[in-house]
């Protein structure tokens, strides 16, 4: 393990050293798998803690669940042979081509996610972020460390009425937890003081009805989520590749369901066939949107002429989290151009692979997990809170078993590559503890982590 005092500098003797950009679960395990099998590697991370989505995209009612993955990705980084380098963004304090060709690694593993927001789908949205309109990951980041000491004064003010653009799992966090603080607001104005974790377990109508109260009773509109289709056609739970028809009915039965029951619980409002049609502005701010209704034939989803407006204090769109564009690494649309998907290789750099929400371009944390297979329904209700018992135990899906694979390839790959010389291990290992101490990491990786953990 790395010592508490001080880092651990790379080896010196000759052997192979791997780059992996983003330490959260899918960068853990690749580092993880690599430094067992006696490699070297050097952990990139743009922020000063690791853990990427299960920190600022996992709601913290998951609090048992969030523990539980830090500890595995803090037992992975801890490992003697892997060095953490935090504070350290790919292509803003470093490039693809100098880690590969300047430092002289053998092979780089591109696991650090989708973080950019799909941008809003009216003209010239942007110009009104800060003014009415939010975007998802902000969001929830700014929820998830609102009770930080120095994150206080970031928080979203938690309105009723909000407007929701999406469809997705991301998109039912962002309701849930306009809906969960909303009510808890309402009961404390009414001298009632209820933990979220018990609201959100228990669910709105019960946790009311336990205080002789019902949801009537709060005076509260509750926010409106609006999907370009239908409740059948939400990305709530995943289509299996090569799915006949049976199984495919039985999945948008499902996700029918799973969409009913949520709504159920938290007392939210659904309009299906509504796309973002225009913002309406109302002294310098977003009062709400105008909406143009579609309708399917088909697979194909055809606007209509028919409009109408929805009006609110502000407008979330959580349509979706994608990669962002890295200089030396070609895009084709939205997502990394890559030659071989399933484990991110570009032909124009042999070296570099990818695993997580990098390749899959979905950055809410289910679909980092699902890549390759189906999230099952029961798993997926434990997750969001919808199935009574125990909390979920792991997220669904299978990120590790994917990134078991790209590690065994980068194996493969690394024992046809010559080893480095024991001058390039030398120029490697200065490099490494240069930009360690350039970021203030000075002591070993547990101590670091302690130091970088907000103080409530």
């Amino acid at each position: 393990m790395n010592r508490a005092d001080s880092p651990s500098p790379p080896s010196t003797e000759r052997r192979h050293a791997v780059a992996v950009v983003g330490g959260a679960t899918a960068g853990a395990e690749i580092a993880g798998r690599l430094a067992e099998a006696g490699v070297n590697v050097v952990v990139f991370e743009r922020n000063p803690r690791p853990y990427g989505k299960i920190e600022d995209g996992l709601p913290r009612w998951h609090k048992g669940l969030r523990e539980k993955e830090y500890a595995s990705i803090d037992e992975k980084l801890g490992h003697e042979n892997v060095h953490f380098v935090p504070c350290t963004a790919l292509g803003h304090d470093l490039s693809v081509e100098e880690l590969i060709h300047g430092w002289g690694f053998s092979a780089l593993v591109l696991a650090s996610g989708a973080w950019r927001d799909r941008r809003f789908p009216v003209p010239g949205a942007d110009a009104w972020v800060g003014r009415g309109l939010v975007y998802q990951n902000p969001f929830i980041i700014a929820f998830n460390h609102a009770d930080e000491a120095l994150n206080r004064a970031c928080r979203f003010p938690m309105r009723d009425s909000v407007l929701v653009v999406g469809g997705g799992l991301a998109s039912i966090d962002v309701v849930k937890v306009l809906m969960l603080e909303t009510t808890r607001e309402a009961l404390r104005e009414r001298g009632i003081e209820i933990p979220l974790v018990e609201l959100e377990t228990k669910g709105i109508p019960r946790s009311l009805e336990a205080r002789g109260l019902a949801w009537d009773d709060l005076g509260l509109e509750g926010c409106t989520l609006f999907f370009r289709r239908g409740a059948e056609d939400t990305s709530l739970v995943s289509i299996p590749p090569g799915a006949d028809a049976d199984r495919v009915e039985k999945v948008k039965k499902s996700r029918i369901k799973v969409l009913e029951k949520a709504m159920e619980k938290y007392c939210f409002r659904f309009e299906p066939f509504a796309v973002p049609d225009g913002l309406l502005i109302e002294e310098g701010h977003v009062a709400g949107l105008r909406m143009r209704r579609t309708r399917v034939e088909g697979e194909t989803l055809i606007l209509t002429q028919e409009t109408f407006e929805s009006r609110g204090p502000y407008v979330v769109s959580s349509i979706g989290s994608i990669p962002e564009p890295i200089e030396g690494l070609p895009m084709a649309g939205e997502l990394f151009a890559f030659s071989v998907p399933r484990h991110g290789r570009f032909a124009q750099h042999p070296r570099v692979f990818s695993v997580g929400n990098a390749v899959t371009g979905q950055g809410n944390i289910v679909a980092s997990r699902n890549h390759a297979r189906l999230v099952s329904e029961e798993a997926l209700e434990r997750y969001l809170g919808l199935r009574e018992g125990a909390p979920p135990s792991h997220i669904p899906g299978g990120e590790i078993q994917l990134a078991a694979e790209t590690a065994a390839e980068v194996m493969a790959h690394l024992d046809r590559a010559t080893l480095p010389s024991t001058a390039a291990c030398e120029a490697l290992i200065e490099r490494v503890t240069g930009r360690q101490r350039a970021v203030g990491y000075l002591a070993g990786y547990r101590r670091w982590i302690e130091q970088a953990t907000p103080r409530i």
